[in-house]
């Protein structure tokens, strides 16, 4: 019998997908600065790029990143601290009490971080040592707060000039600032020093002024509680990468059992996450405290649950945390701002602007470029006509609640995507078209509205950042010495 050959089959080589040359968050940087700029000549809202909004996203975003830091501490350690906001309570109110009682704004702070460390010491009590679900114990800490903060005004500032039961008594002294010599105008041994920075930023240059204003506003007038943050955070990299404590208290979050039978107290060392975690978002609530010059009732805001979105998005990490808490501090400070609905509007088109780059940018790197293409065009232009055609009969409020629907409607399809594909590059170019139209269409914005903008910044950033994140393998798990796990 004669053997017949078969020539083998030629491969098919894969396409490979599109990917950028260099680091992504380049890119994504490059993108966003490029976006704004974009949006700020097309507007012509001068303010969108200001020094003076950087400088209020600077402040407004230190304490949701003390937050966030907070919350990284206790999770590398293994507990879930949903009580970031709660203790940021008691940081303010200790912080306010501090502050007034000594007359001096870093007392403020060092009572504002004792405040914070007994939520947390109590968070370690109840999880740690108790074994109670750590979901549950956070929010009872968010419960149980705002009652301690409430009792301890009825004790310590009612009677007292200037104190009732939801605010303390003002407290004297400053806490000082500090503004770069030489590019935004500081004082250096005294003497003046130009001020490029600024010079630059008025001039009105595409992307460069922007950029300056930027720089402008993260170098002029910090408070030195501020310049401490960043100081902790820079602090946080070293710590938990670089050191055998790091390694020990991420270790405790990972592996608790193998860091257990390497020697490392496990119980230790969640205790001490705990304590670290309640102190920063304390210190947080205790830079609230500074900025107003008093305590105040409901003086967080909903900060501490910013700080805990920060965490998420940051993926677990210092650098990434402190990003994220920029982002929601600019947004969080814009609703600070006079011309705030004109620069929510403005925004939108930045936003339109980032989302039709990423469809381009998923639809490229998609194996079947054809029909993501025709996919994403399809659905950027079915969002379009049927918003035109739905608000064609609205009025400006009820333009503005369809809007609110359809990005609350994208951000739950988001949640819903497991991995890129199809349906990812036409939710987003659907979602660029929503930007686009929302920008056209709406000439103001209610004020109701514009406070709902960091939340809607987050709800939109946590939903599209689920499948990339990895938080410790045992943040949430209860251990008990002798577990294997």
């Amino acid at each position: 019998m004669t053997a017949v050959a078969v020539p083998a089959a030629t491969p098919v080589e894969e396409r490979r997908p599109f990917r950028l040359p260099g680091p992504m968050w380049m890119w994504a940087v490059a993108t966003v600065v490029v976006a704004v700029s974009v949006a700020r000549w097309v507007s012509g809202n001068e303010d969108l790029t200001s020094p003076s909004v950087f400088s209020l996203a600077v402040r407004t975003a230190a304490p949701i990143a003390l937050a966030g830091l907070g919350g990284l501490y206790a999770e590398r350690s293994g507990t879930v601290n949903i009580g970031l906001e709660g203790m940021m309570v008691l940081g303010t109110v200790f912080g306010g009490w501090w502050a007034w009682e000594f007359g001096n704004p870093w007392m403020g702070i060092i009572g504002g971080i004792i405040g914070g460390m007994l939520g947390g010491l109590l968070l370690g009590v109840a999880t740690v040592t108790f074994g109670i679900n750590h979901i549950v114990a956070g929010f009872a800490i968010n419960i149980l707060a705002p009652g301690v903060a409430r009792f301890m005004a009825n004790v310590l500032f009612v009677g007292e000039e200037g104190g009732s039961l939801t605010n303390s008594p003002g407290f004297n002294g400053r806490i000082g600032s500090f503004t770069m010599p030489w590019l935004s105008g500081g004082s250096f041994f005294g003497m003046s020093t130009p001020d490029p920075l600024g010079r630059i930023a008025s001039w009105e240059w595409f992307v460069v002024s922007d950029v300056a204003g930027l720089l402008k506003g993260l170098t002029t007038e910090l408070r030195f509680d501020i310049l401490l943050v960043v100081v902790l955070f820079a602090a946080s990299v070293y710590v938990l990468w670089r050191t055998p404590f790091g390694l020990r208290l991420r270790s405790a979050g990972e592996r608790p059992s193998a860091a257990d039978s390497l020697g490392v107290k496990v119980v230790l060392y969640r205790y001490i996450g705990v304590a670290i975690s309640g102190g920063l978002a304390g210190f947080g609530g205790a830079v609230l405290v500074i900025s107003s010059g008093r305590y105040g009732q409901g003086q967080t805001a909903g900060r501490g649950f910013l700080g805990l979105a920060a965490l998420v998005v940051g993926n677990w990490r210092p650098a990434s945390v402190a990003a994220g808490a920029g982002l929601f501090g600019f947004f969080d400070g814009l609703t600070l701002r006079l011309s705030s609905d004109e620069l929510v509007i403005a925004l939108l088109l930045a936003v339109a602007i980032l989302l039709a780059v990423a469809a381009v940018y998923g639809t490229l790197s998609h194996p079947r470029v054809p029909v993501a293409f025709l996919t994403a065009m399809l659905a950027a232009v079915a969002m379009y006509v049927f918003l035109s055609l739905v608000t064609s009969a609205l009025d400006g409020a009820g333009r503005t609640v369809v809007l609110l629907i359809g990005i609350s409607a994208i951000a739950a399809v988001l949640t819903l995507l497991t991995r890129a594909g199809l349906g990812a590059v036409a939710i987003t170019a659907a979602a660029a078209a929503l930007a686009l139209f929302a920008h056209r269409q709406l000439e103001s914005m209610a004020n109701e509205f514009v406070q709902m903008t960091p939340y809607i910044v987050t709800l939109l950033v946590v939903a599209s950042r689920g499948q990339a994140l990895r938080p410790p393998a045992q943040a949430g798990i209860p251990w008990r010495k002798g577990m294997q796990i």
